[in-house]
């Protein structure tokens, strides 16, 4: 196992473009560590030039006390399972996953040793003697992983690796990452733009956009206090409603008057003027302002999508879409009206710039 160190990284294209630019993170030694964002944001870039697939253009790369920078992708101590599982169609799993070490020359019972151990952890064992075409894509994906777990790397590098899998597949692989990285406890670098995949996996979260890091945090943390607009409309699913307004008289007007609701123990903290107001789907309290909520607006439901243990209704609020989440119990048909309440301590307030960053 090994600490990784990322200091001022870029990436540059010859044409021009600048993938990366200039991000610094610490991976602490037996961490599961997710970078996350759209497509294009830099993620893979990144991990790339850690597994020494990407050349660095500035900046330096140390895992554990080493400089990589210029050493070899196989001298650097990693394992990469990749999207597109790169196995060899020729040769069966048992060879798929000692390929590696025989070239290597590792002895022959030191690479049984470690398929044997590798095939059992992964449930595989009955799979050694068949070739990639015989199995499904779990089945390869988990030989993927095999073919890296005999390596006994330092650091593991996962580049979307579930995301040619079906939903059911996906969420079965989710938790058998998680159970074989706690079983393991190798320090893990896995690159998604999936954010429920980053959610459920991840000790901490990288989120990236544009080729630099928007926050880094524990998963929840980021949920509950996302440093900007985009990093609260990129984590979560739904998505986040965002109402534009104005601050003014301790509270929060939507434009053109549609909602407003009190900032008690917020409005003091920030400036009057324009701002974007932020709020979870689950945050909205149906039946309007208690003890426990502030009375915000009344909407018209133009979608109901039925889930069984939750509705979303798809609200209209002056005109303008939001999602709210309605216990499942609770009868919402598209044409019903509801009045909405906002939960205390649960609204989200951000600069009406372009940077949106966080207000209160």
């Amino acid at each position: 196992m090994a600490t990784v160190s990322i200091r001022g990284l870029h990436k540059r294209y010859p044409g021009g473009f600048h993938a990366v630019r200039g991000i610094s993170l610490d991976i602490a030694d037996g961490e599961f560590l997710v970078l996350v964002g759209p497509s294009g944001c830099g993620k893979s870039t990144s991990l790339r030039m850690v597994a020494g697939l990407e050349e660095v253009s500035e900046g330096e790369i140390r895992i554990g006390d080493r400089l990589v920078n210029d050493i070899a992708p196989g001298d650097r101590d990693i394992a990469m399972v990749f999207q597109n599982y790169a196995l060899y169609p020729h040769l069966s799993v048992r060879d798929n996953m000692a390929f590696g070490l025989r070239m290597r020359n590792t002895p022959r019972a030191e690479i049984e040793r470690r398929v044997s151990a590798a095939a059992a952890a992964l449930s595989i064992e009955s799979l050694l003697a068949r070739r990639p075409r015989e199995l499904s894509g779990g089945q390869r994906q988990r030989v993927a992983l095999g073919r890296a777990i005999v390596r006994e790397p330092a650091v593991f590098l996962f580049d979307e690796p579930l995301s040619n899998l079906d939903a059911k597949l996906r969420v079965q692989m989710r938790a058998e990452l998680a159970l074989l990285h706690r079983r393991l406890g190798t320090t893990v670098i896995y690159v998604t733009h999936d954010q429920v995949e980053a959610m459920t996996l991840g000790d901490r979260i990288v989120l990236m956009n544009h080729g630099v890091i928007q926050q880094i945090d524990a998963p929840l943390a980021i949920y509950r206090r996302p440093a900007n607009r985009f990093v609260a409309a990129f984590i979560g699913s739904p998505t986040m409603n965002f109402f534009h307004g104005t601050i003014r008289d301790g509270g929060f007007v939507a434009a053109g008057g549609a909602a407003r609701v009190p900032l008690d123990g917020v409005a003091a903290t920030v400036p009057s003027g324009d701002a974007v107001l932020g709020i979870r789907p689950e945050d909205f309290v149906v039946g309007g302002g208690d003890e426990d909520a502030a009375a915000f607006a009344t909407a018209e439901v133009t979608v109901a999508e039925q889930m069984g243990h939750e509705t979303l209704a798809h609200v209209s609020i002056g005109g303008a879409t939001s999602i709210v989440r309605v216990p499942g119990n609770r009868g919402v048909a598209p044409g019903d009206r509801l009045p909405l309440g906002v939960r205390a301590g649960a609204m989200h307030l951000f600069a009406a710039d372009d940077e949106g960053r966080r207000l209160a």
